[in-house]
Formats: structure tokens, C-alpha cells, sequence
């Protein structure tokens, strides 16, 4: 079989040029369509100001457009670097008209005017064999210098070529006076920043003529270290002017020598030694931008701005067979018959299809009506949640108080379901357990239905330890202590609930002293084995020691009047502080601790 002759080599170029130029736009769309024409792919950059332009193809069409751009005012001095590559590589051919060809952002360099006293290659080559005391600024960005640079230069450090300004005014004042010789990849930023440092009071600046590249050309490797970064497929050229293995890494385009590659840290598409992050710490990076957006999310407060709520109101077996307004009676006993019947009148009560239904309708268990609540604006909350840790499967947070976990009554929005739905939309998070609105500490929430299930089940089966700390009236004389009041399932006023020796359900609280206070006070240590609702509260009242500033379950077996704390109230000192429970996705017990709050 015959040969088959080898693909041409690609012809690389990089040129730039300061000039005056004109009629931008009809010269981009000429240029556009002669490199298309021609085969050739890359990038041109036109402004006012010049040309900046990176092309490749084969060596015939460079050269046509090469006599094309010299044709042009201004650009009949444009020098290319050439370079040559066994591929393409650029994907497509751009020509994009800009403010400037290379961004700097100062007024008054222009380039086009006047620039800094230029070196050759050669020179710098020179005295840098005769040891000048001469100081190499590496003008270039961060990321490429990874690459490599000259030895001994003074790396600028910056991300962008705009921040150089800044960077050249935080130099040590002493290098005013002192030999300077700036370097770029090509040249075209040394042509702003040396005149530049000239402005700041630098007296002896000096710029690489053609940048690195044209060092690599004229004198090889000679005082350099490593490769040289360009902005294309290659990524790296060597001092030959030959592509590199060098990469970049797909996730923050940082260059990747082949050092770097073989390092553990870089996996293809994922991470690379300059981004790898720890578990550790992508959970804490994630946890700020929650942070951030919670903040967001609730300022204002969400219940704040007043809306037009429906509120759900579901038939219970014992009203089966009623009229309505007897059922919202029973259950709404807290709402005045005159105020139901307003809302009748108003047409405020509806069925599932959203059309008023009249007080004498006769209901049946089971069915759903909707409470329509205009203009509603609900109770301020603390909303300053704190988030202990993140993964797939689970959200342990510090739940502030007052702040309701779900809706219910006056609250529909401020509560931290809500304000959670929006942080993690489309998800929508379900905290696997309750504390009440006025209780502070851990709240270990799912983020599927599946993780839900799986933690509430060990809520359920008792396989959760939980330790909250609480601050009470009296010393208990007892260091350790515990009660068994069975509790009623039946709520009283206010959703509250006591202790029922014959009908309630079964509880048990194991308490510890931790401290007893001068002012006659005492912090415990509570650990609740069951579940009940408000059990700790419940259960330290029944002994005569109910916790400093419940609103419900005061001193002396009475019973308060205020559900909800608002947020200048003294708070309530009852504080989720320890919890371990063995974590749905891995497997492993998992122990979370908050600090203790001021009054512990």
C-alpha cells in the first residue's frame, strides 16, 4: 500500500500591534469572512487602540492574512511570533471588537504614543550571563507562572492584568531606583505596564521586547525555568517553542504541568492539586454560601411582607356529619363565633375548588376546606440559622429562637421549613424531628424523603440520644434524677399538653445537676428517652422545677397564656445541645455538639 504523505504542520501566530484604527465593525466582518475562507482559527481582538490576535493554520493562509492586516494604517510593522503545532489548536475562528486589546483599565498609557525603552532577548540574555543587578518583574497572572518563569524573578501576583495597578503600588519603595525589566508572554502587557510604573516614580523600566516567546526564539532556555503558558489547546510551550504535556485542569483552568497530573490530588474532570478540596473543607465552602443565602432569604423575613395565605383545614372523624361552622367551632376554639362568622360572610371559607362555602354546609370526615387569610403579615422570628454540617443526605443545623420549624397558626413562612425550602430549591429539606419554636440547638434535618424516613425511624425506635441542657427555678436535691409522668396525647390550651396518670402516654426524662446558682437557680442536663411533646418541659414542672422563661409551664403548676415567644421576650432556656444518632448514608455514628448558649 502506498504511504500515506503526513498532515501538514500548523502554523502558529501571536502578533499585536498599537494603532489608530477605524471603521471597526466593517473591518471584523471583512476579516471574519477572509479567515473563514481561509481556513484559519483563533481569535482577534480590535480596537481603537490596535490589534491583538492569536491565529493558527496552515503556513500558506497565514501569510495571506498576514499581508491582509499589514495593508491596513498603522499595521504595516506587525511582527508575528511564529510557532508550529501537529494540530489545530483553536476550535473556531473569533474576531470581537473591544475597548481595549488588552484590558488595563488607566487612563492616559497609550501605547500607540509612547512606551518604556525595549531589550532584546539577546541583551537581556547578557546581562543576565553578567550578573547585572537587574530586577525581572513578571507582569503575567498567577495561573502562568505556575508554568514557569525566569529564575529569580519578582512574581507581580495577580489574577488579572486590571489588578496590576494596585500590585505595582504595593512594591518595595526601593525598587523606584533600581534596574527594572518587564516580561509577558508576547509582549503586549509589558507595552502598558512598564510605561505605567514610569508614571509611579519607577526611573528605570525596561520592557522584553516580544515577551517570552521571543526570548525562546532568539536564546532558548537560557536563566529560565519551566515552560511558558499560552492561550490556547496547547497550554504550554517549551524554550524550542514545542507544545507541552501540560493540561489544564477542567474545573479551574489552572495549568497543569506533568508533575502536577501525577500528583494524587488531580483526577481528570474533578479536581487538580491547585482546587482539590477536603470533604472538610468543600462542606464549610458550602455551608458560607448557605449561610449567604439564608441571609438573603430572610431579609425581610419572608412572613413579613403580606401575602395572601390559604390555610388548610382538614375534617376529624368527631365532626363527621356536622355543619362547618359547628366543625371550625370545635376546631379553632381559640376564634371568636362572631369572627367565623365574618369570615363566612366575607367569603373567606372555601372547598378544595377554591369556591366559598356557606356555614350550614354539612361536612364529612376527611374533607379538606381552605381558611383564606388576606393580606397577612406574620410574627417577627429569629431567623438566624446556623448550619453545623452538610452532605448528601443530611443538614444539621442550630435552630435560633423564637422561629417555628413547621407552619401552624399564626405562622406560615417564618418558619425554618420554609425558609430552608428556599435556601435549597428544588429541594425541599425535612427536619426529621421537632423542637419547639422557642427551644434553641440541633435540628438534624433529611434532604430526601428517603434519609427521612430512615432517621425518624431511629427517632421512633429510641436510637437516637439527644442531651439538652436547661436552666431551672430551684435547686433539685437530687444531683441525678428522673420521672416516668405518663403524658396526655389530647392538647389543651395553646397546643399544650400535662401529665395524665390514667390516659397519657408513656415518657421518661433522665435529668442531671450540673450547677446550682446562688440566685436559686439550677442548669441541668437533660436526656429525654422518649419522645413526647414538650416532654422535658412537662416533666421538669411536674417536679417543680419548670425552666426559666416558659411561657406555658410556669412555676407553681399554672399555665401561661403565650404559645410563641416574640423576639425581645426573655428567652426560654431550653437548649438542644448533644445529639448522636447513626448516620442514613454512611452508616457510621455521627455526634454533633453546639456551644453552650449565654445562660448555660
Amino acid at each position: 500500500m502506498p504511504e500515506t504523505a503526513p498532515s501538514p504542520l500548523i502554523t502558529n501566530i501571536a502578533a499585536y500591534q498599537f494603532a489608530t484604527l477605524t471603521d471597526l465593525k466593517s473591518l471584523r466582518e471583512r476579516l471574519v469572512a477572509q479567515c473563514k475562507a481561509w481556513g484559519l482559527k483563533g481569535t482577534i481582538l480590535l480596537s481603537t487602540e490596535g490589534i491583538n490576535l492569536f491565529i493558527a493554520g496552515l503556513r500558506p493562509q497565514i501569510d495571506l492574512l498576514l499581508a491582509e492586516l499589514r495593508a491596513l494604517p498603522g499595521l504595516e510593522s506587525l511582527t508575528p511570533k511564529f510557532s508550529e503545532s501537529a494540530d489545530q489548536p483553536f476550535r473556531r475562528m473569533l474576531v470581537r471588537i473591544k475597548k481595549e486589546i488588552i484590558a488595563f483599565g488607566v487612563e492616559g498609557i497609550e501605547p500607540a504614543k509612547y512606551t518604556s525603552p525595549r531589550i532584546e532577548a539577546k541583551t537581556l540574555k547578557q546581562w543576565l550571563d553578567e550578573g547585572r543587578p537587574i530586577t525581572l518583574l513578571d507582569t503575567r497572572n498567577d495561573y502562568e507562572v505556575k508554568l514557569g518563569t525566569f529564575k529569580n524573578a519578582h512574581i507581580i501576583g495577580v489574577d488579572s492584568f486590571r489588578d496590576f495597578p494596585e500590585a505595582v503600588r504595593r512594591l518595595p519603595e526601593e525598587l523606584k531606583q533600581q534596574p527594572i525589566v518587564t516580561f509577558c508572554t508576547g509582549g503586549i502587557r509589558c507595552e502598558k505596564a512598564a510605561p505605567f510604573m514610569e508614571r509611579e516614580g519607577f526611573q528605570q523600566v525596561w520592557q522584553l521586547e516580544g515577551g517570552i516567546l521571543k526570548y525562546f526564539e532568539e536564546v532558548g532556555a537560557a536563566h529560565y525555568d519551566g515552560e511558558c503558558f499560552v492561550f490556547d489547546q496547547r497550554v504550554g510551550v517549551d524554550p524550542a517553542l514545542s507544545e507541552t504535556e501540560s493540561t489544564q485542569c477542567f474545573v479551574c483552568q489552572s495549568p497543569l504541568t506533568e508533575e502536577d497530573q501525577k500528583d494524587s490530588r488531580f483526577v481528570e474532570h474533578v479536581s487538580c492539586p491547585y482546587c482539590y478540596k477536603t470533604t472538610e473543607q468543600q462542606m464549610q465552602e458550602n455551608i458560607a454560601a448557605r449561610h449567604a443565602a439564608i441571609r438573603g432569604a430572610t431579609t425581610p423575613l419572608p412572613g413579613s411582607v403580606p401575602y395572601d395565605h390559604e390555610q388548610p383545614l382538614n375534617v376529624p372523624e368527631a365532626c363527621d356529619g356536622r355543619t362547618l361552622l359547628e366543625t371550625l367551632t370545635t376546631v379553632l376554639p381559640h376564634v371568636p363565633l362572631a369572627e367565623l362568622q365574618s369570615r363566612f360572610e366575607n367569603k373567606r371559607i372555601l372547598n378544595q375548588d377554591h369556591q366559598p362555602v356557606p356555614p350550614h354546609h354539612i361536612v364529612r370526615a376527611g374533607e379538606r376546606y381552605l381558611r383564606l387569610l388576606p393580606a397577612m403579615v406574620e410574627p417577627t422570628v429569629n431567623a438566624d440559622i446556623r448550619l453545623l454540617h452538610e452532605d448528601e443526605a443530611i443538614i444539621v443545623l442550630e435552630k435560633p429562637a423564637p422561629l417555628p420549624m413547621h407552619a401552624g397558626g399564626r405562622f406560615n413562612r417564618n418558619t425554618l421549613q420554609y425558609i430552608l425550602h428556599q435556601v435549597y430549591q428544588p429541594q425541599k429539606p425535612r427536619p426529621c424531628h421537632r423542637l419547639d419554636a422557642n427551644t434553641t440547638g440541633l435540628v438534624i434535618v433529611a434532604r430526601t424523603r428517603h434519609f427521612a424516613g430512615n432517621i425518624q425511624t431511629q427517632f421512633a425506635q429510641g436510637k437516637v440520644a439527644k442531651t439538652y441542657l436547661a436552666r431551672v427555678h430551684g435547686h433539685p436535691t437530687a444531683d441525678s434524677f428522673h420521672s416516668e409522668a405518663p403524658i396526655s396525647d389530647v392538647p389543651g390550651a395553646l397546643g399544650s399538653r400535662d401529665v395524665d396518670e390514667d390516659q397519657g402516654r408513656s415518657a421518661r426524662t433522665e435529668f442531671r445537676v450540673l450547677r446550682r446558682e446562688a440566685d436559686g437557680s439550677s442548669l441541668i442536663e437533660a436526656r429525654p428517652i422518649t419522645g413526647r411533646t414538650n416532654q422535658i418541659r412537662i416533666h421538669l414542672w411536674q417536679l417543680g422545677h419548670s425552666i426559666i422563661g416558659d411561657p406555658v409551664y410556669l412555676p407553681g403548676q399554672a399555665v401561661g397564656d403565650t404559645q410563641t415567644l416574640d423576639t425581645e421576650s426573655d428567652p426560654l432556656c431550653l437548649h438542644a445541645w448533644k445529639v448522636t444518632f447513626t448516620h442514613p448514608l454512611t452508616k457510621q455514628s455521627a455526634h454533633f455538639e453546639t456551644t453552650r448558649p449565654a445562660w448555660a
